[in-house]
């Protein structure tokens, strides 16, 4: 088969079997890869990692953070929103954003991995 998979057919059923069992069902292992998707853009890690820092945000003041157009950054915090990884809320003429409990474990998770790296 190469160097990327077995050349003998040699399954260690034992362990095989108590890890097909502990695993994620479908639906659970598309709604993570879901929000490792919406984490897999730079600026929209940045956003969540400043929401993170602090209670909540406006758009116009992430625009600012980050360096980035105001229309950009709604679109990223669309994308973030719609995984539940910040929620929002409108006061008067502006919308607040903020991290999520889960928005937040995941960035944790996110830095536990790159700490192991």
């Amino acid at each position: 088969m190469g160097a990327d998979g077995c050349d003998l057919l040699c399954i260690d059923l034992d362990k095989a079997e108590g890890l097909r069992a502990d695993l994620l069902g479908f639906d659970v292992a598309e709604q993570l890869a879901r929000r490792a998707k919406a984490l897999g853009d730079p600026t929209r890690v940045t956003l969540a990692v400043a929401l993170a820092a602090t209670d909540e945000l406006c758009v116009c003041d992430l625009s600012w953070i980050t360096g980035r157009a105001e229309n950009l950054v709604s679109h990223h915090l669309r994308v973030l929103r719609a995984e539940g990884l910040v929620s929002s809320r409108r006061e008067g003429k502006m919308v607040m954003y903020a991290t999520t409990v889960s928005g937040r474990a995941s960035l944790e998770a996110l830095r536990v991995q790159v700490a192991r790296a």
